[in-house]
């Protein structure tokens, strides 16, 4: 069990001005935020972060989606924080998301479903560095 892993805010959220709240709801389950920004992927940059999903029938909607609006990558740390993230965000369909969780309240299709949290330890790992590949100076004050 890691201590890391990495959240999206998707551009369907960004969109609809709901990153505050839902950084306030990551913060108020005890993740601390270790990095953060706001970018925009392009399409290359999408399929090559969602390269493992390449044959599975989302894909081209997924990337176009992901590379459709800004996103904002957030590193997190917390004790099992893949499972612990997982639970705070809900299943990937809000239809059939918990109360209370993130896609629940967020999300309004599989497709367009608010968030992204890594889904193991190990993609933990390469998905921060995807999006934090070096470590700011601010790290060495």
């Amino acid at each position: 069990m890691g201590n890391k892993s990495l959240a999206i805010i998707k551009p369907d959220a960004m969109r609809a001005n709901h990153f505050g709240k839902i950084i306030d709801r990551i913060l108020t389950a005890g993740f601390k935020i270790t990095e953060l920004k706001i970018a925009r992927l392009t399409l290359a940059q999408a399929e090559t972060f969602y390269a493992v999903h390449r044959e599975r029938p989302f894909y081209g909607e997924l990337t176009s989606f992901m590379s459709s609006g800004p996103i904002m990558p957030i590193a997190l740390e917390k004790d099992d924080a893949v499972t612990a993230f997982r639970d705070l965000i809900g299943a990937t369909n809000p239809a059939e998301a918990t109360e209370g969780t993130i896609r629940k309240e967020f999300a309004t299709s599989v497709g367009q479903n608010a968030i992204h949290g890594s889904d193991s330890d190990e993609n933990a790992e390469k998905e921060v560095a995807f999006f934090f590949p070096t470590r700011d100076i601010q790290d060495n004050l």
